[in-house]
């Protein structure tokens, strides 16, 4: 007999947009790979654990009252060998998506009914015709981390107008050799086919050095001709890659093997030798990789245990894992986070795997439990044993959504992964009216500006999380070009002297001084007004090469013991100084807010800060890519350098901001007052109000707050000396591009240093502390 709450249960089949968890549990990492499997609700497809400890499904029924689930456990099987019988060759590729290897040719899955409110009795999935449908349409659906790699992966390729209507020269063949290598170079890899005249060309220069010499693209120039097809990847199915210069992209050419046999190349005859161009791409990230072995050759020992626990690479991912390495070191993150939310899900009454807080605790739980870092017996006997690690998939998509970056399987900067995370764990924390643990990192950056004329300053203050620090480049000695990679070598640097030069002084021609009232010549500097315990500081180790920025090898050499920074504190006006006045038309205070991120970008490619900070404005803060399109056209304009100021007036009056916005930054747990003075100072630009309002926590908003109260609030960080540090992590980058290649994390636990290199986790006996990207500096 079947179980009543199966009989009247209304079943609702998840379509394709659906997210399934059957994977792994929303609020741990157990995974239907352990004995337990994984409960999936037959009501909302979440996925809970049966953990004696945690029983996170359990939990769930508890709090939806949803009894019905479908237990699901995956086993590996033997892989049954390709049968060699004359199989039809694949269908022909219309689009170009990641796909994993079917599942059925590895896994089994082992599928239980069970039913909480009858003491979790197991039911037959044939009870009835409708619990058998749901749970084989469970068992059949796409997985929610599925899901979400193959939509941010996913390129649709169709064919074009020139692709469809392609005129070709007479047909002839072309002989072995005229294939061997590029028509104008000795090139014979990156082959790019020229499919209306026969001509072939090596591909475009990278400005890494990589592709090859442009003689494909230089074809197009001179002759027109827009369609080519990369050589090495025809396969005998006729598929290729197809690019047409005419419309810039990647295309499809549904004729290709009658194209491709006008100049004698059956592609049937035809192996596949070389990685199509979204192989390239996912490969992209991967390629790149540290050393797990000593100086020596022997291998890195490797580390397990609580806080031992690696990240998978999701394809991309290495920028995100390496910097929450280094976050989750941070103590106020692992007790935020570990341990204050860890009963969070006994009540939390939202989607687990939408609730920033569900996730969070996840993810701590999962890097310093230790559960699932646990040494795996290595297949060689040789090898050392290695760990799984935990994969960030559900808290990637989560963090990463509606970003026009993190939310793409794009290599990302890992520096602006950390500004961005630190926005979001402020923004939550807030609406949640709990403790930030971001304010660690925040201190307060003291800007002065002197009149070169009357002397007179100005100071004011401004919140921010993180230095970001010039690294000069010196060519070093005679050598100028390093004769294994034909990279040039520079001469290190002392970690001061990248210090001395972010609080120089810098010379601002044409500042009208409101003193004077004539344009003169300024002097503005900067120091820290208050120290942070975590000082981060971002190393800008890049040139501008023909408009592109290019990474460049110095080493930063650190001071052994503590690094000492009491003389780049700012002492606020001194005695004597006396202070200029405020002009009503360009009040100090009055410059505008730009993205952050994009102002980094900009400065990373070495143009002058008072200049990006005018693009970004000029542009609408819509990125660095069309900001930088303003510099370049504005390179003589003879004020592209003058101070930038508005006129925003005081706080009061009309903001001229709708109720809409208002109402939103109020949503998010900020007063009305607060909200108009935030969209006043950001020209009615939400989501520069919400930035505003996060960097300027004590700003009440009130018109007729003292000026004394605002004055006298005191800013994040410590005025308090002594300000000695040590570097307890570090991120590290392997590439040319922080857009490419690879990055790790080395963190400083039990007095040994630690490498974290994806879901690989080992001791590193000599960290390369000089070549890092973003250090962690603790203060001591």
């Amino acid at each position: 007999m079947a179980c009543d709450h199966i009989t009247s249960a209304r079943f609702t089949l998840p379509s394709a947009f659906t997210q399934v968890h059957r994977e792994e549990c929303t609020q741990c990492f157990d995974s239907q790979d352990l004995p337990e499997g994984i409960d999936v609700c037959l009501t909302c497809f979440n996925g809970g654990c049966r953990s004696d400890e945690r029983h996170h499904a359990r939990n769930h029924v508890a709090l939806s009252g949803h009894n019905l689930a479908v237990n699901i456990h995956r086993v590996v099987v033997d892989k049954p060998k390709r049968p060699d019988d004359g199989t039809p060759p694949p269908q022909k590729m219309s689009k170009l998506a990641i796909v994993p290897e079917e599942e059925e040719t590895k896994y089994e899955h082992v599928a239980k009914v069970r039913c909480y409110a009858c003491d979790e009795a197991e039911v037959s999935k044939d009870a009835t015709p409708e619990l058998a449908q749901i749970v084989d349409a469970v068992l059949s659906s796409m997985s929610s981390a599925k899901q979400s790699e193959v939509k941010a992966w996913e390129e649709e390729i169709h064919p074009c107008e020139h692709t469809l209507c392609l005129q070709q020269d007479p047909p002839r063949k072309l002989e072995q050799q005229s294939l061997a290598h590029c028509k104008d170079c000795e090139l014979n890899e990156n082959l790019w086919l020229c499919l209306t005249c026969g001509n072939l060309g090596c591909g475009r220069r990278q400005f890494d050095g990589s592709g090859g010499n442009n003689h494909g693209l230089d074809h197009f120039t001179q002759t027109g001709h827009g369609v080519s097809c990369k050589l090495g990847t025809i396969t005998p199915e006729g598929t290729a890659d197809i690019y047409c210069y005419l419309c810039d992209d990647a295309k499809l050419d549904n004729d290709l093997s009658s194209h491709l046999a006008n100049w004698g190349i059956n592609v049937s005859q035809q192996l596949k030798t070389e990685k199509s161009m979204t192989e390239l791409q996912l490969e992209q990230n991967l390629k790149f990789d540290f050393s797990m072995t000593t100086e020596d050759g022997k291998q890195l020992e490797p580390k397990f245990g609580p806080g031992y626990t690696g990240l998978k690479n999701l394809g991309n991912s290495c920028y995100m894992a390496s910097v929450l390495q280094s976050v989750f070191d941070v103590p106020d993150f692992r007790d935020r986070y570990y341990q204050q939310l860890a009963d969070h899900a006994q009540i939390c009454v939202n989607d687990p795997a939408s609730c920033w807080h569900c996730q969070l605790h996840k993810l701590a739980d999962g890097l310093l439990s230790g559960r699932y870092s646990q040494p795996v017996k290595p297949a060689n006997a040789n090898d050392s044993p290695s760990q799984e690690g935990i994969t960030p998939a559900m808290f990637k998509a989560l963090v990463g959504k509606g970003h026009e970056e993190f939310s793409t399987m794009r290599q990302q900067d890992a520096y602006e992964f950390f500004q961005y995370l630190m926005k979001s764990v402020a923004q939550k924390e807030h609406t949640a009216k709990a403790t930030n643990p971001a304010r660690v990192f925040e201190f307060a950056i003291e800007h002065r500006l002197q009149c070169g004329k009357c002397k007179r300053v100005r100071y004011q203050t401004d919140t921010t999380n993180s230095l970001s620090v010039d690294v000069p480049a010196r060519k070093s000695g005679d050598a100028m070009t390093d004769k294994e990679d034909g990279e040039d070598v520079y001469a290190p640097v002392d970690f001061y002297e990248c210090m001395d030069t972010f609080v120089a002084d810098e010379l601002v021609e044409g500042y009208h001084c409101p003193h004077c009232q004539e344009k003169t010549t300024a002097h503005k500097s900067q120091k820290l007004a208050s120290f942070p315990q975590i000082l981060v500081i971002h190393a800008r180790r890049f040139a501008f090469v023909n408009w592109v920025p290019r990474k460049l090898n110095v080493q930063v050499r650190f001071p052994e013991g503590e690094i000492q920074l009491d003389k780049y504190q700012g002492k606020g006006l001194q005695p004597g100084e006396e202070e200029l006045p405020e002009d009503q038309a360009t009040p100090a205070s009055a410059e505008p807010e730009v993205d952050a991120a994009a102002l980094d970008q900009l400065l990373a490619m070495g143009f002058p800060e008072n200049r990006c900070k005018r693009a970004l404005i000029t542009t609408g803060n819509n990125g660095a890519e069309l900001a930088m399109g303003w510099i370049l056209e504005h390179m003589d304009d003879p004020s592209v350098d003058e101070p930038i100021t508005t006129s925003s007036g005081d706080a009061g009056g009309d903001t001229g901001a709708s109720e809409e916005q208002v109402s939103m930054l109020c949503a998010m747990g900020f007063s009305p007052a607060q909200a108009k003075k935030a969209l006043k100072e950001t020209g009615n630009n939400p989501e520069r109000a919400v930035d505003w309002l996060f960097s300027h926590p004590e700003d009440t908003g009130e018109e007729d707050e003292p000026a004394a109260v605002a004055a006298d609030a005191a800013p994040p960080g410590d005025a308090t000396g002594p300000f000695k540090y040590h570097v307890q992590s570090f991120v590290s980058h392997k590439g040319t591009s922080v857009h490419c290649g690879h990055y790790v994390a080395h963190v400083r636990k039990e007095g040994k240093w630690v490498l974290f290199n994806d879901n690989r986790v080992a001791e590193s006996p000599n960290p390369p502390i000089g070549e890092a990207y973003v250090y962690f500096l603790q203060r001591d």
